[in-house]
């Protein structure tokens, strides 16, 4: 989310692997709108590719999984995100309005009056 100047970014790691962050996030609302991980991807613009392997890694770090994808033909096919997805997506929401309060910190103001307009071209 965007703060004035301030670029704030909420993201959660597991190990060395950023387990979820606002573009999985939004990757996993995708999913339930399109129930596909490849009309998900199509959707924000990113390859099948991309969108599995963002899949992938939330449901190596997720217990149980955030992402089922179903097999099969007709109705029961393509991918949903479990009670646990749904509910990482409400917390992380949640989150994010908590870090917008940042902005009436008094840390935020300090930070704040170093940042330059604009970065400086490069040397």
């Amino acid at each position: 989310m965007k703060l004035g100047q301030l670029w704030l970014k909420v993201q959660i790691a597991c190990g060395d692997t950023p387990a979820i962050g606002p573009g999985k996030v939004d990757l996993l609302e995708a999913i339930v709108a399109h129930e596909s991980i490849t009309a998900a991807g199509h959707a924000l613009g990113m390859s099948y590719r991309r969108a599995w392997v963002l899949v992938d890694e939330m449901n190596r770090c997720f217990d149980p999984p955030l992402v089922e994808t179903l097999r099969g033909g007709g109705r029961e096919r393509g991918a949903r995100v479990t009670p646990t997805g749904a509910e990482v997506i409400a917390a992380y929401r949640e989150m994010e309005q908590h870090a917008a309060a940042i902005n009436e910190q008094p840390a935020y103001a300090r930070l704040r009056s170093f940042l330059r307009p604009q970065p400086l071209p490069p040397a």
